[in-house]
């Protein structure tokens, strides 16, 4: 199974206390793969990420779909305290916006 078209969500970074650059894959958190170039850990977590695949699909488990592919809506509900929900409304209704519009705000900085 070669990933011709690999839609998955990678990320490279230094590690500190590796001294080595990490790939990681978001849709496989408990993956990683270290290198000394940002590049090879690039290739390496991708390549991770297939095999770790091919073992899925023979033991006939369900396979990720990448983040890319998936369709949100935009919609989601949040629990916070009382306190900052007054405090998020007072905010709102001072700047002449609505409560969403204050939320998405600042969920975005």
């Amino acid at each position: 199974m070669a990933l011709k078209n690999d839609r998955y969500t990678y990320r490279v970074t230094w590690s500190e206390e590796d001294s080595e650059y990490v790939g990681l894959c978001a849709e496989f958190p408990s993956l990683s793969w270290l290198a000394k170039s940002p590049e090879a850990a690039l290739k390496g977590i991708r390549k991770l990420v297939e095999d770790v695949l091919k073992d899925m699909q023979n033991q006939a488990e369900a396979i990720p779909e990448p983040i890319a592919c998936k369709r949100y809506s935009g919609k989601f509900m949040i629990r916070v305290p009382p306190q900052i929900h007054r405090k998020l409304a007072i905010q709102a209704a001072e700047s002449g916006v609505s409560l969403n519009r204050i939320a998405s705000s600042k969920l975005s900085q």
